[in-house]
């Protein structure tokens, strides 16, 4: 399992990124999917993620109305739409993939992340 993540970088405070996460080696359709940070100095966290089928979301309560996990199936991709960024959204960000609840448990697998950094 490979996962790619893309679309880090820096932005002002109050705008907006779109993170993707591209999946090989699986088939995708049966994975559930997540992205987590990790702020420097801190641990790893929990911030979205999206069940196999697309009908069920999760979201850090941090980041909840702000963020909104999408996926397509046939594409094998996962993006993570960030709104009205704030400082305390810079981090690495990682996408990572399992067949548990994925918002419940570690996944097994993971990309290699990509840096957001929120400043003005």
């Amino acid at each position: 399992v490979q996962l790619q993540a893309s679309g880090g970088g820096l932005v002002q405070p109050g705008g907006s990124l779109r993170l993707s996460c591209a999946a090989s080696g699986l088939t995708f359709s049966g994975y559930n999917m997540a992205w987590f940070r990790q702020a420097p100095g801190k641990e790893r966290e929990f911030v979205a993620a999206i069940m196999w089928s697309g009908g069920s979301t999760f979201y850090a309560d941090s980041v909840k109305g702000r963020f909104t996990i999408s996926r397509d199936n046939a594409k094998k991709t996962t993006d993570l739409q960030m709104n009205n960024l704030k400082s305390e959204d810079t981090a690495v960000y990682y996408c990572a993939t399992d067949q548990t609840r994925i918002n419940l448990t570690t996944p097994r697998y993971w990309g290699q992340g990509t840096l957001v950094t929120v400043s003005s």
